[in-house]
């Protein structure tokens, strides 16, 4: 992609396992960095190298065409209408909002960015992806179509895109149907509609995916510390620090 290039906090012992965390629409990459600096100040996640790509500036139709950094366009004129709070949308009229040429592209930068990590060695189970808003959907659709099995996928404040073709880009061996899928979402978010968490969630359940789905009273589209917290310790449970148990005991 012509974005910028990621930006990498690299792991300050042996590096065994990476996390990729993607942002969203008109953010950059440098908006969540002091997630893993705050890791760091605190010991954790020492052998994890963490990478937050940076998506290029294109034109956005629900913002009047204005070039921000997205993932993906909005082309449909109803996404607006759709999060509109007395709007009780579906999930085949949110696909109305997705612009299928445009998830793709991204999730083959995703993917290539995995296969980065592999080419160095970490193999996929330790891998990590997820991300907020439109970067936990571009998270979700990547993790589910995988051709590789990962360590984790989680999405914050987001919902599935293109919910009527995903299960057809599902590779036939499905590498992920039994990794963990970690969600949040405020349930005042007036912009991603609670729902559509909640509904991509049952979704996802209903198919056979492995979803953990967390309310967060009172949040509207953000993150909040409560949330930053169950991230970690997903992360956690999913990257178990290597160098630990391969030490030979005395």
């Amino acid at each position: 992609m012509s974005g910028p290039a990621a930006l990498i906090v690299p792991a300050i012992k042996k590096h065994t396992a990476t996390v990729i965390i993607v942002h969203g629409l008109g953010d950059s990459g440098a908006g969540w960095v002091g997630l893993a600096e705050n890791w760091r100040r605190r010991g954790r996640f020492e052998e994890v190298s963490f990478v937050f790509p940076n998506a290029p500036s294109i034109p956005i139709t629900v913002n009047f065409g204005t070039k921000i950094p997205g993932w993906n366009q909005m082309t449909h004129g109803s996404f607006g209408r759709l999060a509109h709070s007395s709007y009780k949308t579906t999930f085949d009229e949110l696909a109305q909002a997705h612009d299928e040429v445009g998830i793709l592209r991204s999730r083959d930068y995703f993917n290539s960015l995995i296969k980065a990590e592999m080419d160095k060695g970490i193999p996929s189970s330790r891998v990590v992806l997820g991300g907020f808003s439109q970067g936990g959907a571009m998270s979700l659709i990547t993790g589910i179509t995988c051709p590789n099995k990962l360590g984790g996928i989680f999405g914050l404040s987001c919902y599935l895109l293109m919910p009527g073709k995903v299960k057809d880009l599902v590779p036939e061996q499905n590498p992920n149907k039994d990794t963990p899928i970690l969600m949040g979402h405020g349930d005042a978010d007036p912009l991603v509609k609670h729902t559509w968490g909640q509904k991509t969630a049952e979704a996802l359940k209903e198919w056979g995916w492995n979803v953990d789905f967390k309310t967060y009273r009172g949040l509207a589209h953000s993150a909040d510390p409560k949330e930053i917290d169950d991230v970690e310790a997903y992360i956690a449970a999913r990257l178990p620090p290597l160098e630990e148990t391969s030490k030979p005991s005395k």
